[in-house]
């Protein structure tokens, strides 16, 4: 027979549950603002970090290594929570967002390389002329502007002068 009050009572104090998720969840995203937006992928930082933190929490009441499925709910719920309280408040106050939200860095200005933003972000040349062709462009020149987003990906603003790539499937070349 089951033993229900083990599975779903709470063995810690909610309380305390709730400090632990937050201290948790806030250290873990300044450090993940700190680390950069490469290592994120097509998502945000922000995005992993939830995703890994539900997870884990939710995980000790599925496998058993809790105390109860209360438990990893209670911990699973306080990350859910300051994740809505971050974007809500990111969203009211431009500032706020400035402190947690990565901002697009710009690596290309008007075909030069911006060394000091590549650095930031541990890009080599390569790495960014690798991201250039990946967009059908071969030398950076050809490009106005180029972002680092905060979503690890790299977008590209071509200059309007220029006519797309002859390369390039789906766009006429234009002589």
């Amino acid at each position: 027979m089951p033993d229900w009050f083990a599975m779903f009572g709470l063995s810690v104090p909610v309380l305390e549950q709730i400090i632990r998720g937050t201290i948790t969840y806030l250290v873990l995203v300044l450090l993940m603002r700190l680390v950069g937006r490469r290592e994120a992928g097509g998502l945000g930082l922000t995005d992993v970090l939830v995703v890994v933190l539900v997870a884990d929490a939710a995980s000790s009441g599925l496998t058993g290594s809790a105390d109860s499925i209360a438990d990893g709910m209670v911990l699973a719920c306080t990350i859910l929570f300051w994740s809505v309280v971050v974007d809500a408040a990111s969203y009211r106050w431009p500032w706020f967002s400035t402190l947690v939200k990565a901002q697009p860095r710009t690596l290309i200005r008007d075909g030069e390389l911006n060394r000091s933003s590549m650095r930031r972000e541990l890009m080599s040349e390569d790495e960014v002329i690798s991201q250039l062709r990946l967009h059908g462009i071969e030398d950076p020149a050809r490009v106005a502007r180029a972002f680092m987003e905060p979503n690890g990906m790299v977008s590209i603003i071509r200059n309007e002068d220029e006519p797309p790539e002859p390369d390039q499937p789906g766009k006429p070349f234009l002589s």
